[in-house]
């Protein structure tokens, strides 16, 4: 069960990336995306967004305390913390937590972080273009969807939004919309291939 002394301490001045996923499971790649995130974006800061469930995929995840258990055991930085705080909040979609958050910590930057695969089909999410302009968007390349995600609907429409690359370190500064992709040595474990190997 989750109590509300579980939502993370943050002050106003901090640059906080936020990565949401389902996490089923947790794995080395979503570390490393983390870790380039602090470096490559200036953030003081990173929260697993652990999430009740996906809209998006019809089958359900694995219970979120294991899946919540899971990523704390994996995810072990002094700067990062793993969160369920959506079950918490009791929101269902990214542009609704985006909100909720903001409105919990004012003076916060907020960073949401993804994966390049993730902005190739952004548009097909809840109010997506709400997220895109309402905080700065991260976005870290991953093997074979660099090319989907620079022609994809999203980075059309907010192409002169996006920063160059020697602008990337002062992303949390920006005022949304903005955006920065960078490409990033990846590795190439996925959470469905785990899964499909009985290795959850």
């Amino acid at each position: 069960m989750l109590f509300r002394h579980e939502i993370p301490l943050a002050r106003p001045g901090m640059a906080i990336g936020l990565l949401g996923g389902s996490f089923d499971p947790p794995h080395g790649g979503h570390v490393h995306i983390t870790r380039e995130a602090l470096k490559r974006f200036g953030l003081d800061r990173v929260w697993w967004l652990v999430t009740p469930g996906n809209p998006l995929k019809a089958q359900g995840p694995a219970p979120l305390e294991r899946r919540l258990a899971a990523a704390r055991a994996m995810m072990r930085h002094p700067r990062v913390e793993v969160t369920g705080i959506e079950a918490v909040l009791g929101t269902r979609y990214t542009a609704e937590t985006l909100a909720r958050l903001r409105a919990l910590y004012p003076g916060v930057r907020f960073v949401w972080l993804m994966g390049a695969d993730n902005l190739a089909q952004l548009h097909r999410w809840e109010n997506w273009q709400a997220i895109m302009e309402t905080v700065p968007v991260g976005v870290l390349a991953r093997p074979g969807v660099r090319t989907p995600a620079r022609v994809s609907k999203a980075a059309q429409l907010y192409a002169r939004f996006r920063l160059r690359k020697r602008d990337a370190i002062g992303l949390a500064h920006a005022p949304a919309p903005a955006w920065s992709l960078v490409n990033v040595p990846m590795r190439g474990e996925s959470s469905s291939a785990i899964r499909a190997r009985g290795g959850w």
